[in-house]
């Protein structure tokens, strides 16, 4: 393993790391019975809205839970399984399906519900960051092969 790509999935696991703590803080607000939270910024930044909303949940289950497991599978596959040959293109393939949930719950929020959360927006954020360094990842190893 290259120093570059031994950066790389520090850098992931530590994102990973930090979409795990945004997803468990968000699936506490899912549970939660206050009747705001520190993100209830008025009308448009509202996590409660979108958090308690019909299109937190798929078939059931939170998103925010999801996005705990996700993140969950990505820092396995950035610490524990670093070695294996097929973890670049496994976390570059989990990482882009994140990435498009995520794209699709931040068109929920802005275009069906009128309301940003910004514990959404922050693990948007992260997932997007760490599709790019898998991107990165995978790319170093075909040029190591």
């Amino acid at each position: 393993m290259t120093p570059a790509s031994r950066r790389i999935l520090v850098a992931t696991a530590m994102l990973a790391v930090a979409g795990m703590a945004v997803s468990s803080v968000s699936l506490y607000h899912h549970y939660g019975t206050d009747t705001s939270s520190f993100c209830d910024l008025g009308e448009n930044f509202n996590c409660d809205i979108v958090n308690r909303s019909a299109y937190s949940s798929v078939l059931g289950v939170p998103v925010a839970l999801i996005g705990i497991v996700g993140y969950g599978v990505m820092l396995a596959l950035a610490t524990l399984f670093r070695t294996k040959a097929e973890a670049p293109l496994l976390l570059l393939v989990g990482s882009l399906g994140g990435l498009c949930f995520a794209l699709y719950l931040t068109y929920v929020e802005g275009f069906v519900l009128g309301a940003w959360c910004i514990l959404c927006l922050s693990s948007l954020t992260l997932i997007s960051a760490i599709a790019v360094l898998s991107l990165l990842l995978v790319v170093c190893k075909k040029r190591q092969a």
